[in-house]
């Protein structure tokens, strides 16, 4: 299993939205299809036939909670996985 299955595996769980860090959550979103671009601190996210755009910044090294909570929302919702890739 590779880091990037073990991470998402993580967040779709829920057990430990405190423990993602962000720079492993901006990869695995890459990966799964999503565009970035910069804006500051904001990371914003977009996919086409992804309706929500995801809007994330850094605490320190981690993801905030909500913001983990949003992606795993937006993952289950479009059943997003790599091997649709």
């Amino acid at each position: 299993m590779s880091k990037h299955a073990k991470l998402l595996e993580k967040i779709l769980t829920g057990t430990a939205d405190v423990n993602i860090p962000f720079d492993g959550l901006c990869r695995l979103l890459q990966r799964l299809g999503f565009s970035m671009r910069v804006r500051g601190s904001h990371h914003i996210f977009y996919c086409t036939g992804v309706e929500e755009i995801l809007n994330l910044q850094p605490r320190g090294g981690s993801a905030k909670p909500y913001q983990v909570k949003q992606v795993r929302n937006v993952v289950l919702k479009y059943k997003l996985s790599e091997e649709k890739l």
